[in-house]
């Protein structure tokens, strides 16, 4: 009967931890590439965050490599990124990205100017 109650436990320990979300606070290096209206990908820009993460909320900064801007919005759920960063010329990105090992990758939709546009942003865990 103990090993049994032994049994139960470690599983719902087990089953506690892994649905917690991953945590992606520090710092991540990658690149920004604007996608045309043709959905051809404009060259890629370096890109960088530094992110804090609490419970499932994110924030902290991102933007090109030698400017960052607050971040607005951040949140996590399992591997799930979202962010909206504000730049200085009043762009809105909006961006969803996946989490892999230590690599975060996705989309962005660009707001500013009476236009929308899109981008693939892709990030690595800076060691």
């Amino acid at each position: 009967m103990r090993i049994w109650v032994c049994l139960c436990m470690a599983a719902m320990l087990a089953s506690t931890l892994a649905a917690a979300d991953p945590d992606v606070s520090g710092r991540w290096a990658g690149s920004f590439a604007a996608i045309g209206p043709d959905g051809v990908e404009q060259g890629a820009q370096p890109a960088n965050m530094i992110l804090k993460q609490s419970g499932s909320q994110v924030t902290g900064t991102a933007g090109p490599e030698n400017e960052q801007w607050p971040i607005q919005k951040g949140k996590m759920e399992g591997a799930k990124l979202t962010v909206e960063v504000k730049s200085p010329d009043d762009e809105l990105y909006q961006c969803a990205l996946t989490l892999t090992g230590d690599n975060l990758k996705g989309e962005c939709t660009v707001q500013g100017n009476g236009q929308t546009g899109k981008g693939k942003v892709e990030f690595a865990r800076a060691k």
